[in-house]
């Protein structure tokens, strides 16, 4: 469809939008897991049978991000295909097939006069998911928020537009088919910013919002919202190749983390490695990442090792490129690995690779991120990887939800408590 709404539209259609997310929500929360899961592969069945369309829509979001300058990394990010698509049909059914966390009994005991208390599961209500560029969010937030009895309101990015119009119409089927409320997943239908402003101040209708996108979004959602967060930052993650690390494992694991997919929030963007082994191992993964068609920016040592690395500036170590770019520094041990990354990173992802056990301890308990990895690749922080299902995003706060937001980050709890008569002296 075409973004057709006038400005001064917009606060009653994102009122209108609420009330009804609101109305779905009510009923999600007593609706049956079967009814859900139902839904859910009625959706991927939708998507496969509507892979077509999808692509279609898809072709006019490719023309208009090309207009836009997109990088090639953000491209790929907006890019679908049928190995995509069905991706997403796949992920829908797994999500499916995960437990349904709504009723929960969390944790549960007796007090001395005869109560029984419990801690049960329940949806948080109506959530708001900002997003730029991905499409397979929609499909993923929407998704999630469903099996987790929670009403979505979806606001893409103006450069998925049409692809997260033609997933939504699919998510809709799915909802239809198992006789939930199709307002359950709503698209914001304009491309209008101001509809972003309107979701930041709707707190009679939204009970918390995901921001996901790029520092600009996080920063302004984050300055303006009323409405709660789940904040996802950049994506400033590091692998530190430790003075015990196994050779053929760093290379490998260094340029998996930063070239498999350089456009999502996981890739590796700045490399350290033990002043120890830096004779020893520079060698080899710089010139693996180079010939893998990355840039390598590096501190003095890095450049001493191979005359094809570009000098890195004091903002390299603090940006996150989402490009065929990684920065690489020499630092002094664990410690000073450590170091950098309080200073430098985003609390998001951050590896060792080491074959010393109390290298690895020492790292996972002196770096505060959301994911801390042993001898694996950055790309794993996705929430599919993690037997999730999938994941609106990676939570970089600490409050309610950190690191990937599945359906159980989705939820809250009540307390339950029974009794038989008492009351209280």
């Amino acid at each position: 469809m075409n973004d057709v709404t006038k400005p001064e539209d917009i606060p009653a259609l994102m009122r209108k939008i609420g009330i009804a997310a609101r109305a779905a929500a009510t009923e999600l929360a007593k609706a049956p897991a079967a009814a859900k899961d139902t839904a859910l592969r009625a959706a991927a069945e939708a998507l496969r049978a509507g892979q077509n369309a999808i692509l279609d829509a898809n072709a006019k979001d490719m023309v208009v991000g090309g207009e836009k300058g997109l990088s090639d990394a953000l491209m790929d990010r907006l890019m679908l295909d049928a190995g995509r698509i069905e991706g997403v049909a796949a992920g829908l059914e797994a999500i499916a097939d995960l437990g349904d966390p709504i009723g929960d009994e969390m944790a549960a005991w007796d007090r001395p006069n005869g109560l029984h208390i419990s801690r049960v599961r329940v949806p948080l209500g109506v959530i708001g998911v900002i997003y730029e560029s991905r499409p397979n969010v929609t499909a993923d937030a929407g998704s999630l928020c469903l099996k987790a009895g929670n009403a979505a309101i979806l606001r893409g990015g103006s450069e998925s537009f049409h692809s997260s119009r033609a997933i939504v119409d699919c998510l809709v089927q799915g909802l239809a088919a198992a006789d939930l409320p199709t307002a359950a997943v709503q698209l914001v239908p304009t491309t209008d910013r101001a509809a972003v402003g309107e979701m930041l101040n709707m707190t009679e209708f939204i009970d918390v919002i995901v921001p996901r996108g790029g520092k600009s979004l996080v920063e302004r959602v984050t300055a303006e919202s009323r409405v709660p967060l789940f904040k996802h930052l950049e994506g400033i993650c590091h692998t530190y190749v430790d003075g015990a690390a196994d050779p053929v494992m760093a290379r490998q694991v260094a340029v998996n983390a930063k070239m498999r997919r350089t456009g999502i929030c996981g890739t590796t963007e700045t490399l350290l490695v033990d002043a120890k082994v830096a004779g020893a191992q520079l060698p080899g993964l710089v010139g693996d990442l180079v010939e893998a068609g990355c840039e390598v920016r590096g501190d003095g040592e890095t450049i001493s090792i191979d005359d094809r690395v570009v000098p890195a500036t004091e903002e390299d170590w603090g940006t996150e490129y989402l490009d065929s770019i990684i920065s690489v520094r020499v630092v002094d041990g664990v410690a000073d690995a450590i170091e950098h990354i309080a200073r430098h990173g985003s609390q998001h992802t951050d590896a060792i690779i080491t074959e010393d056990a109390t290298a690895a301890q020492a790292f996972v308990d002196g770096v505060d991120s959301a994911i801390v990895m042993v001898n694996a690749s950055t790309q794993y922080a996705d929430g599919g990887e993690f037997g999730m299902g999938a994941e609106i995003g990676i939570s970089t706060g600490k409050l309610h939800a950190r690191g990937p937001v599945g359906v159980e980050q989705l939820t809250s709890f009540k307390y339950v408590v029974r009794g038989s008569g008492q009351c209280r002296p």
